[in-house]
C-alpha cells in the first residue's frame, strides 16, 4: 500500500517529474537543423537589403556629380545646341572652377558665318532653353573672342570695334540678353512667336541703329550712345495683334494708332529713344478739337496714362511731336504704347478712315460674287493688315482705297449697292442696306470691319459686273465707288503697294541709320547747346523746326541740341538730303555750321 501512494504523488504535479532539470532546451536534430537555417537566411537577407542601398546611393551621387561637372567650352557651344544643352545646378558653385581656362579663341578664328542669336536658336528648336544665372555665366578672366553680328545691315556684318575685345561670359550675355529680358517681359510671348511683317530686330549697341516695320509706318530710333559703352542688346520692335491684346481705349475714347510693344523692357538708356506711330487723327481743323492721350501697359495687362498732349509738366517721362499723318514719342523707358484721342467740346473730332473694296480673285467659276467693303483706319499698317487677310482668302482689290471722315457723332456707317444690271445679276441681300454701329469705328476694338454683298449672275456667260457702291454715315460724309470689272479677267485691276517707308531696310545699324553725319552733328551741339543772349541756340532751332511745344523736356537734357536732332532724324527718315535742317540753320544765322555742313556732305 505504501509504494502506490507514492507513485500517485509523484505523477501529479510536473516539480515531482524524475527527469533532471534543464532538460526542457535540449531539441531534436530536426528542429537544430531547422533553427540554424533560419538564422542564416535572415543574415543573408539583411546583407542584400545593404547592397541595394548602397548601390542605390552610388548612382545617385554620381549622377549629381556629372550634372555639376560642366567644361565652360563645352556650355559656351551648348548655348547655340538647345537640344543638347541643360543647365547647370547651383548648389554647387565650386564644381564648376576649371584648372585651365579653355583656349575659345581656337575655335571663334575657324568660324566664317554669323553666329546664330539665341533668338533663332529658340525659333529653331521645338523647346525653350532654360537660361540660368549660375557661375556660368560668369566671364573667365583673360579670354577673348571674335564675334559677328546676327542682324545688321548688309554692308557691316561684324560688330562695332568696342565688341571685338568680349570676354566669353559677356559674348554668352550678348546672345541671351534679349532672350533674359523677353523672359520678364509681360509680350514674351508676342516676341518668340512673332508674326511676319509685323516685328522686327536687330542687336544694337553704343553706336545706336533704326529699327523699321516696312509697310507700316512703325520705327524706333535708338541715337548713338543711349546704349552704354561695352553693351549690347537684342532690340525689338512689334506691332500687336488686335485679337492677341487689350486696347487702351475706355469710355468715349479712340485708338488711332496701332498697339506697339519695343523693347527689351528694364534695360539702361542713357539718351531718350523716338518711337514712330501712324495715327489717323484728322489734325487740320483751325480749332483744336482732340484730347490726345499717350498710354502704356503694365505687366499686369493693365494701361496707364503716360501724358497728355498740351499737359506736360517736368515729371512727364515723354515727349510727344505730333505730325499730320504720325506721331514721334521721345521716351526713355521702353514698353507697349498706344495713342488714344477723345472729342474736346464743343467741336466733335474726325478720324481719318479708309474704304477698301474686294472681290474674288478671276476667273470666277461659281454664279455666286462676293464683295467685301473694309472700313480701316487710314494708315499703311492698317491696310497692310486688311490686303494680307485677303491675300489669304483669295480676294484682290478692286479699286483704290477711298478715304472718309468719320465724325464723333453717334452715327453710323451705313453701305448699300445700287444700280445693278437685272437682267444679269441680282443682289441676294434681303434689307436696301447694311450698317456697322458706330461704336464699334470710333472705338477701334474690332478690326477689320466690313460689310459683304453678295451678288448672282444669270449664268456663266455673264463676265461684266456694273454696279455702284455708296458708304457714308448718317448725316454724315461718304463715299461712291463706280464699279466697272470683268470678273474673268486673270489679273487684278489694282494692286497699290502701301507707302510709310516700304522703301527702308528692316534694320540699321551704326552711322548708317542717321541722315546727319557724326561730325557735323557735333560741331552743330557745341555751336547751340550754350545758352545765348541774343536767343540764338537750341531754343531757336526748336523753333525752326517746330518742336518748341514744350520746351522744358529739352531743357532738362545734357545735350538739348542733340536730343532736337534726334527727333528730326526720326521726323526725316524718308528724306534723302537735309533741305530742312539746313533751311532752319541758315535762318538762324549759323553761316559757320552751315559751310562745315555743305562742305562735308558734299564730301
Amino acid at each position: 500500500m505504501f509504494t502506490s501512494h507514492v507513485d500517485a504523488d509523484c505523477a501529479g504535479p510536473p516539480e515531482c517529474d524524475a527527469r533532471p532539470a534543464g532538460s526542457e532546451l535540449a531539441l531534436s536534430p530536426g528542429m537544430g537543423v531547422a533553427v540554424y537555417s533560419g538564422l542564416v537566411g535572415a543574415l543573408l537577407l539583411c546583407v542584400i537589403l545593404v547592397l541595394c542601398v548602397a548601390v542605390l546611393a552610388y548612382r545617385h551621387r554620381c549622377r549629381h556629380l556629372h550634372g555639376d561637372i560642366t567644361d565652360s567650352s563645352s556650355a559656351l557651344t551648348a548655348a547655340f545646341h538647345p537640344g543638347n544643352y541643360k543647365p547647370p545646378r547651383q548648389d554647387n558653385p565650386h564644381l564648376l572652377q576649371p584648372s585651365a581656362p579653355p583656349d575659345l579663341t581656337a575655335s571663334a578664328g575657324t568660324f566664317r558665318g554669323p553666329l546664330f542669336s539665341m533668338q533663332q536658336a529658340v525659333h529653331d528648336s521645338p523647346h525653350k532653353i532654360p537660361m540660368t544665372m549660375s557661375p556660368l555665366l560668369d566671364p573667365l578672366p583673360n579670354l577673348k573672342i571674335k564675334v559677328y553680328n546676327s542682324s545688321t545691315l548688309s554692308s557691316a556684318t561684324e560688330l562695332p570695334g568696342d565688341a571685338r575685345s568680349l570676354t566669353d561670359g559677356e559674348i554668352l550675355r550678348l546672345k541671351c540678353t534679349g532672350t533674359l529680358a523677353r523672359d520678364r517681359d509681360p509680350h514674351a510671348g508676342h516676341t518668340l512667336s512673332r508674326e511676319p511683317g509685323l516685328s522686327t530686330s536687330a542687336t544694337l549697341g553704343h553706336l545706336g541703329g533704326r529699327l523699321t516695320i516696312p509697310n507700316t509706318g512703325v520705327s524706333l530710333l535708338v541715337p548713338s550712345g543711349t546704349i552704354p559703352q561695352g553693351k549690347f542688346y537684342e532690340m525689338y520692335l512689334i506691332i500687336n495683334k488686335w485679337e492677341k491684346t487689350t486696347l487702351p481705349s475706355e469710355g468715349s475714347q479712340t485708338v488711332l494708332t496701332p498697339v506697339v510693344s519695343c523693347g527689351p523692357t528694364g534695360m539702361l538708356l542713357n539718351r531718350p529713344v523716338v518711337l514712330t506711330l501712324p495715327h489717323c487723327a484728322q489734325l487740320d481743323t483751325p480749332t483744336p478739337d482732340w484730347t490726345l492721350t499717350l498710354k502704356t501697359q503694365t505687366h499686369q495687362g493693365a494701361w496707364e496714362e503716360v501724358l497728355t498732349v498740351g499737359e506736360e509738366t517736368l515729371s512727364s517721362p515723354c515727349y510727344l511731336q505730333l505730325e499730320e499723318e504720325s506721331c514721334h514719342v521721345l521716351m526713355e523707358q521702353l514698353g507697349t504704347y498706344g495713342l488714344v484721342g477723345q472729342s474736346c467740346p464743343p467741336q466733335p473730332a474726325c478720324k481719318r478712315l479708309q474704304l477698301a473694296l474686294f472681290g474674288p480673285r478671276a476667273p470666277c467659276l461659281s454664279l455666286d460674287y462676293t464683295l467685301r467693303i473694309y472700313c480701316i483706319h487710314d494708315t499703311a499698317h492698317a491696310l497692310k493688315e486688311v490686303m494680307d487677310l485677303e491675300r489669304s482668302l483669295g480676294g484682290v482689290l478692286l479699286e483704290e482705297p477711298k478715304p472718309l471722315l468719320f465724325k464723333d457723332s453717334y452715327h453710323n456707317l451705313r453701305l448699300s449697292v445700287h444700280d445693278v444690271p437685272h437682267g444679269h445679276w441680282r443682289s441676294k441681300l434681303l434689307a436696301k442696306y447694311q450698317e456697322i454701329p458706330f461704336y464699334h469705328i470710333w472705338s477701334g476694338s474690332q478690326r477689320p470691319l466690313h460689310c459683304a454683298f453678295s451678288l448672282e449672275r444669270g449664268s456663266l456667260a455673264v463676265s461684266q459686273l456694273t454696279c455702284k457702291i455708296c458708304v457714308r454715315q448718317v448725316e454724315g460724309e461718304g463715299q461712291i465707288f463706280q464699279l466697272h470689272t470683268d470678273i474673268q479677267e486673270t489679273l487684278p485691276p489694282h494692286s497699290p503697294i502701301p507707302s510709310g517707308g516700304c522703301c527702308l531696310p528692316s534694320s540699321q545699324v551704326g552711322p548708317y541709320a542717321f541722315r546727319l553725319p557724326a561730325s557735323i552733328r557735333q560741331k552743330i551741339c557745341t555751336s547751340l547747346d550754350a545758352p545765348s543772349a541774343r536767343g540764338c541756340d537750341w531754343r531757336l532751332l526748336a523753333h525752326s523746326l517746330g518742336f518748341d511745344r514744350y520746351l522744358n523736356y529739352f531743357a532738362t537734357k545734357p545735350s538739348p541740341t542733340g536730343v532736337l536732332l534726334d527727333l528730326w532724324e526720326a521726323c526725316h527718315q524718308g528724306d534723302a538730303d537735309l533741305v530742312s535742317l539746313a533751311g532752319a540753320l541758315e535762318e538762324m544765322g549759323k553761316s559757320e555750321v552751315l559751310v562745315v555742313m555743305t562742305t562735308e556732305v558734299d564730301c
